[in-house]
């Protein structure tokens, strides 16, 4: 009996403890980033004896059924005449997967014309405003471009494949987001760069995974750049959304030095977007394209159509009363007000929530943390106006907005054209309504004219110009 006991001790004290084994251990496995469960009668092995049920009482839960792969059949989309499908296109069958989630069965008019040149390898330029679809048009034609032809070997982690640049922080977010919806199969890697977030955050991203697609704001992607951190020089796909707010922003001499960083433009891609052709913007894709393809969609055609457009004539001191009794009256969830002035858009959003009107702002002011977190309140319904400058408004893409309020008419024509897009979208019905007062309905006779057509002016009901009730 002793000799047996001294057996069992001197055998225990010659195994180390689990603790003594892990410490010992000398070597690193890399991680697998999909780790495969253990099989069932493994798992029972490892599992704690106290807390193990006796056979008998144990349940078998049923296997997931597996889920099936999918295929292009799953996408059916019937021929019709006068559409484009994206069936009709070679598109890759992930990216294809991607569209159909999306529900996009036919192509819009400028996602018909540009991937027709594109999809060649043509450069192109096109003149779109936004709802358009134009986003999906640069992405899908950008995306395929970087499955067709595989990454080089030698390559870093601060250099992207594919260069989408935007005037807006707004903007990038919403490309980056529709990107990171298109590559959702695809295996590629989307990053998006703006001024007013944290850098330390978004330099982490850049070194913890390669760079397939970089949408960024000129002025945060050259900081990035002339730290040595982000690298142009193997862009393959050079992307410019809104080139003619860039130069209204004083912009072009940022993307200049950019572009000087990416290569050659007969070694690379270009793609040009602009709402308006002008010279100045003619010049500039002269300047960074070869031979590029031409597409122009009507941009008054996509927001006349759709939307309903009234203008009051009001005295600028009865304006926000206009404004408070219209979305009270009518009890309006979802609308968007546009001002001229970032002090403006501040005292409207201020007033606005003193009289009970749940309402946020838009501007260069706020910073890129609220933007966003006001931005994501509007589109989940939890904010019912949105007060914006043109600048941050352009950026702006919500899905139900029933009313877009002029509180004062832009200066320039084409910005009224682009505020009252941002309803009647995707074919559905929107209203606008313009404020014409003393100090800015000198501008209506130009939009006028813009639109081809007069716009009815009309006085205000009685009821819309009652006093704004005061909160005790």
């Amino acid at each position: 009996m002793l000799k047996a006991l001294k057996k069992i001790f001197s055998k225990s004290a010659a195994e180390p403890t689990a603790s003594e084994s892990r410490s010992s251990t000398a070597t690193y496995t890399e991680p697998s980033t999909s780790p495969r469960p253990a099989p069932p009668e493994r798992q029972a092995e490892t599992a704690p004896r106290s807390s193990a049920k006796p056979r008998s009482e144990r349940t078998r839960k049923p296997a997931a059924p597996p889920v099936p792969a999918w295929k292009l059949d799953d996408f059916v989309v019937e021929p019709v005449e006068g559409k484009t499908r994206f069936h009709d296109f070679k598109l890759a069958p992930e990216l294809m997967h991607a569209i159909h989630e999306l529900g996009f069965p036919y192509c819009t008019p400028i996602q018909a014309q540009v991937l027709g040149f594109t999809l060649k390898g043509r450069d192109a330029i096109g003149r779109a405003q936004t709802g358009t679809g134009k986003t999906a048009a640069f992405l899908i034609s950008t995306i395929t471009q970087l499955l067709q032809t595989p990454p080089p070997s030698d390559r870093y982690m601060g250099e992207p494949r594919a260069l989408i640049i935007a005037p807006t922080r707004e903007l990038v977010v919403q490309i980056a987001n529709d990107a990171l919806n298109l590559t959702k199969y695809t295996g590629l890697n989307v990053m998006s760069f703006v001024g007013g977030m944290d850098f330390d955050k978004q330099l982490k991203a850049l070194e913890s995974r390669y760079c397939d697609i970089l949408v960024a704001t000129p002025g945060r992607l050259l900081d990035f750049n002339q730290r040595g951190e982000v690298h142009l020089d193997m862009v393959e796909v050079l992307v410019l959304d809104e080139a003619d707010r860039m130069l209204d922003m004083g912009f072009i001499p940022q993307v200049r030095q950019i572009i000087r960083q990416t290569p050659p433009k007969s070694e690379r891609q270009t793609l040009l977007f602009s709402a308006t052709f002008t010279e100045d913007v003619m010049n500039l894709a002269k300047q960074w394209t070869t031979d590029p393809a031409i597409v122009e969609i009507e941009a008054l055609n996509v927001a006349s159509d759709t939307v309903e457009q009234h203008v009051y004539a009001v005295a600028g001191s009865d304006k926000y009363k206009l404004l408070y009794n219209l979305i009270t009256q009518n009890d309006w969830t979802r609308v968007m007000v546009f001002a001229n002035r970032k002090d403006e858009v501040r005292r409207i959003e201020e007033r606005l929530t003193r009289d009970g009107i749940s309402a946020v702002q838009m501007s260069g002011d706020v910073p890129q943390h609220k933007r966003i977190r006001a931005l994501e309140g509007f589109r989940e319904g939890k904010i019912r106006v949105m007060v914006a400058t043109d600048v941050a408004g352009r950026g702006i893409h919500v899905d139900g907005i029933s009313h877009v309020i002029n509180f004062t008419l832009p200066e320039v024509p084409d910005d009224y054209v682009h505020r009252i897009g941002r309803t009647g979208r995707a074919g559905a019905s929107g209203t606008s309504i313009s404020f014409a007062g003393e100090d800015d309905s000198f501008a209506l006779p130009a939009i006028e004219a813009l639109l081809g057509r007069k716009i009815s002016c009309e006085m205000p009901p009685a009821e819309l110009l009652a006093p704004v009730p005061q909160k005790r």
